[in-house]
């Protein structure tokens, strides 16, 4: 009870600052739990080694039984394999990159917009003080502090948002590009592979 009264002495802007936070937490949560079937990527020497071998039927088997972007990827290869497996895998790895991508933008904004909403609440914050104080002048310092007292909330809960949020972020980021360059590898390979199976 004592937190949220403390965000309610925040002002009006604690609304959009708290609107924020929630868009955040709920894509954190969302793509905590897209990232932790990349783990699946493991099982990729398995089907590399599986179409060397030339048991596509097998090797995709394993795509199918176990999530992950790098083993879609190879899937698409195999699939096409016999007429334009290299585009295959383009178009598949796109969709791929497209799907991680997802949420990112908005937690960007989130770490930008955070800040911006603290700092607009202090302005409003400070304004009303300046207000009262031209009222009353300084015979009431209880409601002069207590816009300050606004402002600086305001201002703290806009950076913690930004803060919180960055973590996360560069967490995701991170994942996503070292997904990219597996992805990358691995169809380089199933490339390889499959030409040396043609020729």
């Amino acid at each position: 009870m004592e937190f949220l009264n403390i965000l309610m002495k925040g002002g009006w802007m604690m609304i959009p600052i708290i609107a924020c936070s929630l868009l955040a937490f709920t894509i954190t949560i969302e793509r905590f739990i897209y990232f932790k079937n990349f783990n699946a990527s493991r099982f990729a020497p398995k089907m590399l080694s599986l179409i060397e071998q030339e048991k596509f039927t097998d090797a995709l088997a394993v795509a199918e039984q176990q999530p992950s972007p790098v083993l879609r990827v190879v899937a698409a290869g195999v699939i096409q394999r016999a007429s334009h497996p290299t585009k295959a895998m383009e178009a598949t790895a796109i969709a791929e990159l497209t799907k991680m991508k997802r949420g990112l933008p908005a937690m960007d904004t989130v770490i930008t917009l955070g800040p911006l909403l603290g700092l607009l609440g202090t302005i409003i914050g400070m304004v009303d003080s300046f207000g009262i104080m031209s009222e009353s002048g300084l015979g009431n310092p209880h409601a002069v502090t207590g816009g300050v007292a606004e402002a600086l909330i305001c201002t703290a809960a806009g950076i913690f948002v930004a803060v919180t949020t960055l973590i996360p972020y560069n967490f995701f980021s991170a994942r996503m590009e070292q997904e990219t360059e597996k992805i990358e590898h691995y169809a380089t390979k199933t490339e390889a592979a499959l030409q040396s199976l043609v020729d």
